[in-house]
């Protein structure tokens, strides 16, 4: 099956770190290819946390989570990576990766993972 696959999430306390993994299975993950990681609950839609353009290494975050959160990629290894400093609450979520020919409007998102459960509590 073609996918990307999510790891790393976990129950963590506020003011905790996690770092989420994103490996393709099934296909190649070229190292042009954009990556974005997104996160939804059952309350609310799917919201774009970051994406990371492909050649470029361009970053692009949510803006309730910029400057905590750390999108990256191992080129070597084709992972995509997603650090998340001082969680909160509201960040509780499953996280999902995908990729896509580029970030921002018009760039369709596809080979999506099955996600990874982001809890924050104490």
């Amino acid at each position: 099956q073609v996918q990307l696959v999510e790891s790393g999430g976990g129950l963590v306390q506020p003011g905790g770190s996690l770092t989420l993994s994103c490996e393709a299975s099934g296909f190649t993950f070229e190292y042009y290819e954009a990556g974005g990681w997104f996160r939804q609950t059952p309350d609310t839609d799917r919201e774009e946390v970051a994406c990371l353009t492909g050649l470029q290494r361009t970053a692009g975050y949510l803006d309730s989570v910029e400057g905590r959160f750390t999108i990256s990629r191992d080129d070597a290894r084709n992972i995509l990576y997603l650090k998340m400093n001082d969680l909160q609450p509201e960040d509780t979520a499953t996280y999902y990766c995908a990729s896509a020919w580029g970030c921002g409007e018009g760039f369709v998102f596809h080979n999506w993972g099955r996600g990874t459960q982001v809890t924050v509590s104490s």
